[in-house]
């Protein structure tokens, strides 16, 4: 396995990463990262690459209202560099740059079917919810995550 350079992203990063996430996931997910993501929170957000190539990113921000939490919108790793710990590399130099900015919880939320993605998040150290009835709306169901660091 190559390399893994790890920087934060830039606005032109959104055509790279949205080219990639819906194959990624094995289903359309793009419509959940509409590019203001990476318009507006590029500078909390992640991109890795080996040799130039994308090979995985984090979306996520400080949030604005909340002074102490940082929440994790979208996280991607290319099916080649799965099981690598390209992942909790992500989620650690987030945390890092969370805590600089004087943040002690991240959060982060998925659908109660997305059972790789709660198996992760518990294994990284993230609470679970139950499912929230309506959180995102009417039959929208969420399991929201929560982490010290």
């Amino acid at each position: 396995m190559t390399a893994v350079d790890i920087r934060s992203a830039r606005p032109s990063d959104f055509d790279d990463v949205v080219a990639v996430v819906d194959q990624w996931w094995g289903r359309p997910v793009a419509a959940s990262l509409p590019r203001l993501f990476l318009d507006h929170f590029f500078a909390t957000s992640l991109i890795a690459e080996s040799q130039g190539k994308l090979t995985g990113f984090l979306v996520g921000f400080h949030s604005p209202s909340r002074s102490d939490v940082a929440y994790i919108h979208f996280v991607g790793v290319a099916p080649t560099h799965r099981r690598t710990g390209l992942a909790r590399q992500l989620y650690a130099q987030f945390y890092d740059e969370a805590r600089g900015n004087h943040r002690s919880i991240v959060r982060a939320i998925t659908s109660p079917a997305n059972s790789v993605s709660i198996s992760y998040h518990l294994r990284a150290g993230f609470s679970a919810s139950e499912p929230v009835s309506d959180y995102d709306g009417p039959g929208v169901d969420r399991v929201v995550f929560e982490r010290r660091i």
